[in-house]
């Protein structure tokens, strides 16, 4: 019986309860928990170090109406470099590879900032929509444009990070099917195989980070016009 290769993708059940649920909250099993010692061990010093410098490079753009959002941002980036990390694993699923789970992370935060640029500077807000200069007979079409692009913006958020990691778990499973029908056949171009995988995977340790990051470093972004 010859699997379809997106069936990696589905969301995986048990006696009729979906898994995706321990999926989601694993990642918060697998942080350690702070101390109350004056002096943390090597894991928890290595941790805070990492959340305190990308808190730093996340609120360098942002004025300081945004800094309320960091614990927020860096909860969600090191909760999205975890979910997409153990989805590299065997044997397991990937959450972030299901458009629904991203539109949910994307589509209430995205929300929020619109609505937080409404409320503090409704005139800044709505004048992104308009560039200074525009010539008049130009005014309804950009008006136009601008407004499609900024209802895009979550979408575009939920389908890159989806993507990307659909993509590359794809390739995997093909170069890994192919090594494995070549060994018997080809060992050589088996073994090239091997190599040419096992490289993608780090690239793929790469991207599951980089889209992590890119995920928030866009909707920063998206605060910083609002705030």
């Amino acid at each position: 019986m010859v699997l379809n290769f997106f069936d990696q993708f589905m969301s995986p059940t048990h006696l009729g309860i979906p898994l995706i649920v321990l999926a989601l909250s694993l990642p918060w099993v697998l942080f350690p928990t702070p101390s109350a010692r004056w002096v943390n061990n090597r894991l928890l010093t290595l941790q805070g170090w990492f959340i305190n410098r990308f808190t730093q490079q996340l609120l360098l753009p942002l004025n300081v109406g945004g800094h309320k959002w960091a614990l927020m941002f860096a909860s969600l980036m090191v909760f999205l470099i975890m979910l997409n990390l153990l989805g590299l694993l065997p044997y397991t699923f990937t959450p972030t590879t299901q458009l629904s789970l991203n539109m949910g992370f994307a589509v209430p935060l995205w929300l929020a900032t619109v609505i937080i640029g409404m409320r503090n500077q409704p005139t800044a807000a709505l004048g992104h929509l308009l560039p200074e200069g525009t010539p008049v007979p130009l005014i309804p079409v950009l008006i136009i444009i601008e407004t499609i692009s900024l209802f895009i913006r979550p979408l575009a958020l939920g389908v890159r990070l989806t993507a990307n990691l659909t993509a590359g778990h794809l390739l995997i499973q093909l170069i890994a099917t192919a090594a494995f029908v070549l060994t018997p056949m080809m060992p050589t171009v088996a073994i090239l195989t091997t190599t040419v995988l096992f490289l993608l995977t780090l690239l793929e340790v790469a991207v599951a980070m980089i889209q992590a990051y890119v995920f928030v470093l866009l909707l920063s972004l998206y605060l910083q016009e609002n705030v």
